[in-house]
């Protein structure tokens, strides 16, 4: 389990976290909203190690934790296939093997022979948020924390790349932690969801949640979920900063 523990974090610009307390479970995809600036990412950041609380404790119970950024991050100068096998390179797999594994993943994520072999920049912005999804899941990581990996991309593309999120979650029992400033992409992925408050950022509100596919019901339950006014009012607030 991951667990934040009366956490305190502070930034030469004020406090960011004030007493956070929230736990993640396997097999639990937790959504978080919150406005611009709350401190979303700095929570991420925490999990995986990244930055320290001020006061408090992060508890990272999982044993193997993988990241989704923002950006896909793909190094510029390597084949899909070697970005994604590159990330087995520190459980010490050997080469043949983790390109076996790699290939088996982008193959379940449509890729053919010939889009394994491309670069990045030859890549479009799905097929390389793909390979930064496919990197992070080859790990066959206990937990994966996303961080908008797909506010960039149009809405198809969108939707495929969530359907792969949650089919992960639900074949494997991974636990993942999903940043999104998305309403809709947030009821139809969370099992849980999570709104926080401007700084310093506070849980509002946290609510058990059936992800849903069909856009009437998807499009009703993010209607509902924001007709509750204490998340209007969080999620309406103004960007810190």
């Amino acid at each position: 389990m991951l667990r934040f523990e009366d956490v305190t974090l502070r930034y030469d610009d004020g406090p960011v976290l004030a007493g956070f307390d929230l736990a993640v479970a396997p097999g639990e995809l937790v959504v978080l909203l919150g406005p611009s600036g709350c401190g979303k990412t700095s929570l991420l950041r925490l999990a995986c190690g990244l930055a320290a609380p001020s006061s408090g404790r992060v508890v990272n119970g999982f044993g193997r934790t993988a990241v989704v950024f923002q950006e896909p991050r793909l190094l510029p100068w390597w084949p899909a296939l070697d970005n994604v096998a590159f990330a087995l390179a520190a459980q010490g797999v050997t080469r043949a093997t983790a390109r076996h594994r790699a290939r088996a993943l982008l193959d379940r994520f449509g890729f053919t022979d010939a889009d394994t072999r491309k670069r990045p920049a030859a890549l479009s912005g799905g097929m390389q948020s793909r390979v930064a999804i496919a990197r992070a899941l080859v790990v066959r990581p206990d937990l994966v924390l996303m961080d908008e990996p797909f506010a960039a991309l149009d809405v198809g593309l969108r939707r495929d790349l969530q359907d792969l999120v949650r089919a992960a979650v639900t074949e494997t029992g991974l636990a993942a932690l999903f940043v999104t400033h998305d309403v809709t992409e947030a009821v139809r992925l969370a099992d849980r969801l999570v709104v926080l408050s401007a700084r310093p950022a506070r849980i509002v509100h946290d609510e058990r949640n059936q992800p849903r596919d069909e856009p009437a019901a998807m499009f009703r339950a993010a209607a509902a979920l924001l007709d509750r006014p204490v998340v209007r009012a969080a999620l309406l607030a103004p960007a810190a900063g």
